[in-house]
């Protein structure tokens, strides 16, 4: 009896180990879970535009997906791509610094070097077509953070022409040694140096996508690369850059999309096929939206949404110009940022806020400080997501020196301090002023009624620009 006592006393003490055991290893998983670096998702547009979104007005598309996005967090009414083409913006994304300072321009296959548009003075400066693999990339810093790192959908910084004449040291260098893969990111599906896809539907003609059945909607496919990215990392903090070739050029969409708004043409909808292309996107984005919330990920998750620059042959409206350009229509973009339970849903801001901004964000978000080797041009949005203060900043400069392809733009800079934005035109070195609180379709310029204004705006732009070392076109006679 004693032999059988002693043997279920001991019983008792395994057991109890094993449930002290369990208590710890559940308090360690807690502890764990409340000091883990939260996951990021960084959702970017290609092409689109301010006005093209349900939730920032445009009543006659319909983009659930995102609109229940902006329910869950902040949307941002003054948010700024760094530049009015997609190259420099994705470098500034990557880098935190400026276009100008990284002398990253223009789009990396846009005109040919020394270009000059007939019957203009100006011969456009040199910029490199692609991001160098010495500058230490957002991937590449979380990546040593701990963090699994996926890329897909649109890259477009390892653009390499076949045979650099003026920089033979580049020759080195293929494109394919350029792409998300050697730049911090694990894994890479259809990242490489197209600006556009050949086609949104299969097979696509990319380098590195091959479709899995036939027929099937590029937005879907990338949609379920990023879900089994997010599937298979999801017991480790995951950093995934879901770049969309949507809705840039070639304009095609699912036929049933596109037959629904062919029946709102008339209604608000000028160009169906590019509607139904913004709501194939949003679908797409639903998806993933959906499996992060069906995995429980969202309160550990924080994801931004945004567009690389403005939109191509759109309606921009009540905003001048489009892509290409410097005024509104050409860099003002949608931002919406979601952390639930950090940042408080349904709210909206004003700030002003760059893609600069959002690696610095990013960075602060896991705890980590900007690379010794850039120079950060942004600063974190944290005091306006999670305290609702303003920034320690009072101006955002542009710089795009360079001819859009396809675009009958000007060259010039822009700074925007307050609610005055100013923009130095090179053709006639010649600036523009105008108050975008009251006249946010820049009709009205005010150069002339406000000299001290225009004055101090310029001499700031004109400091900054030097500070960067951009480069700057040059005036030749005809």
């Amino acid at each position: 009896m004693k032999t059988q006592r002693k043997m279920n006393m001991m019983k008792f003490l395994l057991v109890l180990l094993s449930i002290a055991s369990l208590a710890g290893n559940s308090f360690a998983q807690v502890e764990r879970a409340s000091t883990r670096s939260p996951n990021i998702v960084l959702i970017m547009a290609d092409d689109l535009g301010w006005k093209d979104l349900h939730c920032y007005g445009n009543k006659k598309l319909d983009t659930p997906n995102l609109d229940r996005l902006a329910t869950q967090g902040m949307l941002f009414t003054d948010a700024y791509s760094a530049s009015p083409v997609c190259t420099p913006t994705r470098a500034a994304l990557m880098t935190g610094q400026s276009p100008a300072r990284l002398n990253i321009t223009n789009h990396a296959s846009g005109h040919p070097p020394k270009f000059q548009k007939p019957g203009t003075q100006l011969v456009t400066p040199e910029w490199l077509r692609h991001l160098p693999l010495e500058k230490v990339t957002l991937a590449e810093q979380l990546k040593g953070a701990g963090y699994a790192t996926g890329f897909v959908g649109k890259w477009h910084l390892s653009y390499r022409p076949r045979k650099e004449k003026d920089n033979p040291e580049l020759n080195q260098v293929t494109e394919p040694e350029l792409r998300p893969e050697h730049q911090g990111f694990d894994m890479n599906v259809g990242g490489c140096q197209f600006g556009g896809p050949p086609s949104y539907f299969s097979p696509y003609r990319l380098p590195n996508l091959k479709a899995k059945t036939a027929g099937e909607y590029l937005p879907d496919r990338c949609a379920d690369e990023c879900i089994e990215f997010v599937k298979s990392n999801r017991d480790r903090p995951f950093f995934l850059c879901w770049w969309n070739y949507s809705v840039h050029y070639p304009f095609q969409a699912p036929q049933r999309l596109i037959e629904k708004y062919e029946a709102r043409k008339g209604y608000g909808v000028e160009n169906p096929t590019y509607a139904a292309m913004i709501e194939g996107m949003d679908q797409a984005v639903g998806k993933l939206l959906d499996a992060i919330d069906d995995l429980s990920l969202a309160n550990d998750t924080l994801l931004i949404f945004t567009s690389d620059n403005g939109p191509f042959a759109a309606n921009v409206k009540p905003l001048r110009e489009e892509k290409g350009h410097l005024y509104e229509g050409g860099i003002r973009v949608p931002l919406i940022v979601r952390w639930p339970g950090k940042i408080k849903a349904a709210s909206r801001t004003a700030t002003p806020a760059i893609t600069m901004d959002l690696h610095a964000t990013i960075l602060e978000a896991a705890n980590l400080t900007p690379d010794s080797s850039n120079t950060p041009d942004g600063v974190s949005l944290s005091p306006v997501l999670f305290k609702n203060e303003n920034l320690a900043r009072d101006a955002i400069f542009f710089h795009y020196p360079n001819y859009a392809f396809h675009k009958k733009n000007r060259l010039g800079s822009a700074i925007r301090s307050g609610n005055f934005k100013l923009i130095k035109f090179y053709d006639q070195d010649s600036v523009e002023l105008y108050d975008l609180k009251n006249d946010i379709s820049e009709s009205k310029d005010l150069a002339d009624l406000m000299p001290e204004k225009t004055a101090w705006l310029k001499t700031r732009l004109e400091s900054w620009l030097v500070e960067t070392k951009a480069s700057q076109p040059q005036r030749v006679k005809n």
